[in-house]
């Protein structure tokens, strides 16, 4: 990764968090919104073949560990969701997929978010700390399930709480109104990033 890309990411972190970012220059300073959602891909390891089924990766341990360390933990530790997506075989590629329907997608994550607006006031995304333990509390075993990953992930305050949000949009686009272990086991999965 060129170091100005990695620059650039270091910076996204405060606005990530807060939702506006700030300029400084000489002796004036000035904050503006900068709410936004970041999507970001990156290889698996420098020639970008880790993991591929042609085992074109020569890549040895170290030179992946230090690709991979070129991105902060802080900063992905404001990233909700880390999904590793791996490469499809030539059959897989060709071969016709049936899908879900974008129309059926949009109308449940519509739902959700009505949902939410009405439980809450605000999308999950922007819970505080406080609205998190009102709105966001698992049953006894998601929450045991919860300390559980926490321990052997060695998760943040941060993370616990991301895994909460998330686990209540999961609950919400199931239409479901208590968040149940099998919502906080998903939420967990998209943390368990190999960064």
């Amino acid at each position: 990764m060129p170091e100005f890309d990695r620059k650039v990411l270091e910076v996204l972190r405060e606005p990530l968090e807060s939702g506006q970012i700030t300029i400084s220059r000489a002796a004036r300073q000035a904050d503006f919104p900068a709410q936004f959602q970041l999507i970001a891909a990156m290889n698996p390891c420098p020639c970008g073949y880790l993991g591929h089924h042609n085992n074109k990766c020569r890549c040895t341990p170290d030179q992946v560990t230090r690709y991979k360390a070129k991105i902060s933990g802080p900063l992905l530790d404001r990233i909700d969701l880390h999904i590793e997506v791996s490469a499809l075989k030539e059959d897989e590629l060709t071969r016709a997929q049936t899908a879900e329907n974008s129309d059926v997608i949009r109308a449940r994550v519509e739902q959700a978010r009505e949902i939410q607006l009405l439980r809450q006031g605000k999308a999950n995304f922007a819970l505080g700390t406080a609205e998190i333990e009102q709105f966001c509390q698992p049953d006894d075993a998601g929450l045991a399930l919860l300390k559980t990953a926490i321990s052997k992930l060695n998760l943040s305050a941060r993370a616990y709480h991301r895994i909460l949000k998330v686990a209540r949009t999961i609950a919400d686009l199931s239409d479901v109104t208590d968040i149940q272990p099998v919502h906080i086991a998903e939420a967990i999965q998209y943390r368990r990033h190999g960064i």
